[in-house]
C-alpha cells in the first residue's frame, strides 16, 4: 500500500510537519512516531451452533502524557493494526486539541458484526473484555463505541469488567447506556460538534449558513444526526446523503426522518423515493455549501481535490483527505475543518460521561450541550488563529496546537529534556 494511503503513514507524514515546524527535538519526534504500547489477542467465541471461532483483536494506547488513553473501539471485517495505530495517534492529538485530561487509544477486532448474532456479538465483546481488562480501567485506558460498536455493547463490555474486578467499573468504558452511567447528550455528540466548528467556520468566512446546501457521504451515527443538527442548528438544506451501497439526491432537500425511516427499513438510504440516484464519489463534487464526509478515510485524494467545490468542508469522518488532496484544498481556498476537530464532540462528551461518573452525579443534557459548545468553540479559535499566526493550513494548526500541548506534557514529566 503506497504512503498515500497508508493511513499510519498519513498520520506519521502529518505529525512530522508539525514536528519540523515546532522544531521538536529528536526524541520527542521518534516517541510521536509510534504508539507508546500495544496489546494483540485472540478470542476464541462460541458460535451459536456449537463451533468455536477465533478472531483477533488490538488494543493500542498512543501516548498517555496529559492522562489515561481514551478511544473508540471497532468490529470491522478489514481492521488492521496500522488502522488501530492510527486512530489511537488522532485520538491523542484530538484529546489535546480540545483539551481535556486525556490520552489516546484505539481498539479493533476483525470480524463481521452483521453476520454475527445478538449472542455471538455479546460473547464477543466480553471475550474481548477477558483479553483486554489488565490494561484498561478509569486510570489507565477507556474505550468507547465506533465503527460497528453501539451503547449495548459498552454495556456488556462494562460488565464483564466489573464481574472480572468485582465491584461495578462504570467509569472504565463510556458510551453506555443512560441507566447505568452514560450521560445524556452522547448520542449526538461528534455530529453536534462538528456542527458548531461548521458554525464557526461560517463566521470566520463571513458567510450566511441559513437556506445553504449541505452534502454528507456516509449515513451511521455521525452522519444522520450530521443531517438532522445541520437543519436544525444551522438552517442548512441537505441535499444529497449517502451509504456505502450507494447515495442519492435531490435539490429541493432530503428530509432527515425520510432518509432515516428508509435507511432503518431497507439498510441503505439508496432507493430513497423522490430522489435521484448518486455515487459516493459524485457527491463529493457537488456544489454545495457545506461538504460533510462522515464515512471511511482517504476518500479525497489528489485524483479528486481539485473537483471538490464546497466552501466549507467538515471531516466527520477520520481522515478522509489525504496529505496532497489537503495541499489541493487549501491552496484553491477551501476552508477544512479537520478531524482533530471536527469530530472531536464525541470523545469531549465521553471524557464528561467520565467525569459524571467519578463523582456520581450526572448533567442534563442542555448542561452537556452547553459545555460542548464551550469547548469545541474554543478548541476551533485556537486552532484557527493558530492557521493564521503560521501561515498553514488548518490540519497542520490544529497539530501545532495538539502536538505542542502532548510534548509539553512530556517534557514536564521527564521523559524527554
Amino acid at each position: 500500500m503506497g504512503t498515500e494511503h497508508n493511513i499510519f503513514s498519513i498520520v506519521q507524514q502529518q505529525l512530522d510537519e508539525a514536528a519540523a515546524i515546532l522544531e521538536l527535538d529528536h526524541a520527542t519526534h521518534q516517541m510521536l512516531r509510534q504508539p507508546q504500547r500495544e496489546l494483540h489477542v485472540s478470542l476464541p467465541v462460541r458460535m451459536d451452533d456449537g463451533s468455536t471461532k477465533v478472531f483477533s483483536g488490538y488494543r493500542v494506547q498512543y501516548n498517555d502524557a496529559r492522562g489515561p488513553a481514551k478511544g473508540g473501539l471497532r468490529f470491522h471485517p478489514d481492521e488492521t493494526i496500522d488502522t488501530v495505530r492510527a486512530l489511537a495517534a488522532w485520538m491523542t492529538w484530538k484529546t489535546a486539541v480540545v483539551n481535556v485530561p486525556l490520552g489516546g487509544g484505539k481498539g479493533g477486532v476483525v470480524c463481521s458484526p452483521k453476520e454475527l448474532s445478538p449472542a455471538e456479538l455479546e460473547r464477543l465483546s466480553r471475550a474481548y473484555v477477558r483479553q483486554v481488562g489488565r490494561i484498561i480501567g478509569p486510570s489507565k485506558d477507556v474505550p468507547a463505541p465506533d465503527v460497528y460498536t453501539n451503547p449495548q455493547v459498552m454495556a456488556w463490555m462494562m460488565d464483564e469488567l466489573s464481574a472480572m474486578r468485582g465491584y461495578n467499573e462504570f467509569g472504565a468504558i463510556t458510551g453506555k447506556p443512560i441507566p447505568i452511567g452514560g450521560s445524556a447528550g452522547r448520542s449526538d455528540a461528534t455530529a453536534r460538534g462538528g456542527m458548531y466548528t461548521v458554525r464557526e467556520a461560517a463566521s470566520v468566512l463571513g458567510i450566511s449558513l441559513a437556506g445553504g446546501t449541505a452534502a454528507i457521504q456516509g449515513y451511521g451515527n455521525a452522519g444522520s444526526f450530521a443531517h438532522k443538527l445541520a437543519e436544525e442548528l444551522l438552517g442548512l438544506r441537505v441535499v444529497a446523503v449517502s451509504d456505502s451501497s450507494g447515495g442519492v439526491f435531490s435539490d429541493k432537500g432530503i428530509g432527515v426522518e425520510s432518509a432515516s425511516e428508509h435507511k432503518q427499513t431497507f439498510g441503505s438510504v439508496a432507493g430513497l423515493p423522490n430522489t435521484s440516484p448518486i455515487t459516493n464519489e459524485s457527491l463529493l463534487e457537488l456544489d454545495v455549501d457545506v461538504l460533510i464526509p462522515a464515512a471511511l478515510e482517504s476518500v479525497i485524494t489528489s485524483s479528486n481535490a481539485g473537483s471538490i467545490k464546497a466552501s466549507i468542508v467538515a471531516e466527520l469522518a477520520n481522515g478522509p483527505t489525504t496529505p496532497s488532496a489537503d495541499k489541493i484544498l487549501h491552496d484553491k481556498g477551501t476552508y477544512l475543518i479537520p478531524d482533530l476537530l471536527c469530530n472531536a464532540g464525541g470523545v469531549t462528551v465521553s471524557y464528561f460521561e467520565m467525569v459524571q461518573n467519578s463523582y456520581g452525579y450526572y448533567w442534563s443534557e442542555d448542561m452537556v450541550h452547553e459545555r460542548l459548545d464551550a469547548k469545541i468553540t474554543d478548541a476551533f479559535h485556537q486552532v484557527h488563529n493558530a492557521s493564521k499566526e503560521y501561515g498553514v493550513n488548518h490540519r497542520v494548526a490544529a497539530y501545532l496546537v495538539s502536538v505542542s500541548r502532548v510534548a509539553e506534557a512530556m517534557r514536564l514529566r521527564g521523559w524527554v529534556s
